[in-house]
């Protein structure tokens, strides 16, 4: 099928360029635009507040928008998750704020860490080292600093061996607490937060991400589960689809194998 991007294979960006030009055909931009189109609404619907702002929420993109790494790979994936949040703030008339911009980031790092199975450069590693040294680096997050140790969760994920740090469940968990970290990390610079509140933080973190890594691990078996059901013809070369988590094959092996 006709490229609409042709990239050459001289190009140093190595596996980069070659998502690329597996993903940009025809049927490859329908499933962007699709995914796109999905983490758009997801946006819109709020699953809870954020403590410290007002008017700010957690939405259902919370759960969506990890998986789309998966299923584009990681580079495209985290394409369709910026168009999907460039296309929200520009519709609500979001201000070009601090808080606004950082807000854009925690998603994208998520959808990366849920995307890439065998991480090269350790980005999936460094994304959170880095948010803890940030944290703990600000007046009040040096008191607090236990609260960071929630940041080391992704990083012991990939640590394990590919059969663990390749279950949905595990995957979802260590790329929702990479969006926390990212944005835990640019939270504490931007949002006046006192000790206290970030202390009672604590319990209400480890309620959300979990159901947030509930979340992500049933949608990604659901979308799993429908897209082996389309014709090949419309996914092959366009999506990956995890023959592990379809739930016609076998689907309770998520609980058990890699």
């Amino acid at each position: 099928m006709e490229n609409f991007i042709n990239i050459p294979k001289s190009m140093g960006a190595g596996c980069f360029s070659m998502e690329f030009k597996k993903i940009m055909t025809k049927k490859g931009f329908v499933f962007l635009i699709l995914f796109s189109t999905l983490a758009f609404v997801g946006q819109r619907i709020n699953f809870s507040a954020l403590v410290g702002a007002d008017n700010q929420f957690f939405t259902l993109f919370q759960f969506f928008g990890p998986i789309a790494g998966s299923f584009l790979g990681p580079v495209v994936g985290i394409a369709a998750v910026l168009i999907a949040e460039l296309a929200n703030f520009f519709s609500l008339g979001s201000e070009w704020t601090a808080i606004n911009l950082v807000r854009l980031l925690p998603m994208l790092f998520a959808a990366y860490y849920f995307g890439v199975n065998k991480d090269k450069i350790k980005i999936s590693v460094i994304v959170p080292l880095a948010a803890i040294l940030l944290f703990i680096a600000h007046p009040i997050g040096r008191t607090v600093w236990f609260f960071a140790l929630y940041w080391t969760i992704p990083i012991i994920v990939k640590a394990l061996p590919q059969r663990y740090s390749n279950n949905a469940f595990l995957k979802s968990l260590g790329a929702t607490f990479t969006a926390h970290s990212v944005g835990g990390a640019a939270w504490i610079w931007t949002v006046p937060m006192s000790a206290s509140q970030w202390v009672g933080l604590i319990p209400v973190v480890a309620y959300e991400r979990l159901l947030f890594a509930i979340g992500i691990t049933g949608l990604y078996i659901l979308f799993n589960t429908l897209l082996d059901k389309l014709d090949s013809r419309f996914t092959s070369d366009a999506v990956h689809i995890d023959k592990r988590y379809v739930l016609s094959r076998r689907w309770f092996a998520f609980l058990t194998r890699s």
